[in-house]
């Protein structure tokens, strides 16, 4: 890390003016952890779907395709150590984010691609395009480095219905012939899981480990969860630690920023609560998976 010039991260993600969900949830932690960050906005809205109406603009193709040529005019993009994409309006786009990821990588080889294939999610199914998850299973996840799905999404883009953390472990290791190095299992709630726990699996070639933390009874569950996740287990990785750490740094964020929403919150206290992004408060091992 260059003290004059901070690691860069291009994170292409939707954008909201009221609340923290794609880039207005991953860009802050980013920068808190010490990264530079160009975000690229895939939409404009005023406020996130979660909260019922919203007015804006999806972005086409063409305009992301656009910033990022002026992104390249600027000799940006050779400097870019990560690439980070979230929610898909149209596979239209995620092709000009691999697109992207190509390019980057021609400049910096080492360059890691994180992909959180969002697609749906327990009790609301699946809430993207009907082109997305093949574009996601058959293309992005292959280009990516990390893949950070919810079990909803991996059970989607496997063909397999999780019945043990295993099995999980068994199918991530096959999904990760398929591309990614690096396979994280969000919102983990297989039978064999205490029914008052949820756990966050992440399977690389070294081994898979296990976060596990209480559920919180908080209704509704703020938005951005996933993005706020993605975007710290990035970092933390960018910044050197190893893969179990990094996975107990961002689920204990995570954790401590949803015990700091008030009731009936839709979003996540980042700025109020941003010192548990750096440090923390409370901290939850990552247990070594042994499976056959």
């Amino acid at each position: 890390m260059s003290a004059t010039q901070p690691p860069l991260v291009l994170s292409i993600q939707s954008h909201v003016a009221l609340g923290h969900v794609g880039n207005d949830a991953a860009v802050f932690p980013l920068q808190r952890l010490g990264f530079e960050v160009l975000p690229v906005h895939t939409v404009q809205f005023s406020n996130h779907t979660g909260y019922g109406q919203f007015r804006g603009q999806v972005f086409d193709a063409e305009h992301i395709r656009e910033v990022l040529a002026g992104l390249r005019d600027r000799g940006a993009l050779s400097r870019v150590s990560a690439v980070l994409s979230g929610y898909l309006g149209d596979a239209a786009i995620g092709a000009v984010i691999l697109e992207a990821v190509d390019e980057i990588r021609r400049d910096n080889p080492g360059v890691r691609y994180l992909c959180d294939p969002v697609m749906g999610d327990v009790g609301r199914g699946v809430f993207v395009n009907a082109a997305i998850p093949d574009f996601l299973r058959n293309l992005a996840i292959p280009c990516a480095n990390i893949i950070t799905p919810n079990q909803f999404e991996f059970e989607l883009l496997t063909g397999s219905k999780l019945g043990s953390v295993d099995e999980a472990v068994r199918v991530a290791r096959q999904l990760r012939g398929r591309g990614p190095d690096v396979v994280v299992i969000t919102s983990l709630a297989t039978p064999d899981i205490p029914a008052d726990q949820l756990c966050t699996l992440a399977v690389n070639g070294e081994g898979a480990w296990l976060v596990n933390t209480p559920r919180l009874a908080l209704h509704p569950l703020p938005n951005g969860m996933g993005d706020v996740f993605s975007a710290t287990l990035l970092a933390r990785l960018l910044s050197g630690h190893a893969l179990p750490q990094a996975l107990a740094l961002a689920t204990a964020t995570l954790y401590a920023l949803v015990g700091a929403t008030a009731e009936g919150s839709r979003d996540l206290p980042l700025v109020s609560a941003q010192e548990q992004i750096v440090q923390p408060a409370q901290r939850y091992a990552a247990s070594e998976v042994v499976c056959p």
